[in-house]
């Protein structure tokens, strides 16, 4: 992928299109525009919605990142990095969007849809 300097916080987003791309939830770091790709020829970008992208491997089809385009902002799979690395599962959002069938032990600050979109465009 190439350089990357980003946080520790780890998130999980629930909203309907994260749980069809991957099978479930999407545990993902915030990158923020600190992510360089080092060769795009290797990356397809998928326009998921007017705000977003999602990016796979074009040899491989593994899941690459989501990318927030107004905040140019990439957001990380987790299971991309190292294991051994430390993060902080701190939040989760689309919360009202998760099914019954799962639930995360870990004490997080939630956000609704509501509260996500409100987010974004205060910022």
């Amino acid at each position: 992928m190439g350089r990357l300097n980003a946080s520790n916080e780890l998130a999980a987003c629930h909203c309907r299109m994260c749980r069809n791309w991957g099978g479930g939830p999407m545990l993902a770091i915030d990158c923020a525009d600190k992510m360089k790709i080092s060769n795009e020829t290797s990356v397809t970008r998928y326009p998921s919605s007017e705000w977003a992208e999602r990016g796979f491997c074009t040899h491989c089809g593994t899941h690459l990142f989501y990318y927030l385009k107004p905040a140019n902002q990439y957001h990380l799979p987790i299971g991309l990095l190292e294991a051994s690395a430390s993060f902080n599962f701190t939040h989760q959002i689309f919360i009202d969007e998760k099914p019954d069938y799962y639930e995360f032990k870990n004490e997080t600050h939630n956000m609704t849809a509501a509260d996500v979109f409100a987010h974004f465009e205060e910022g």
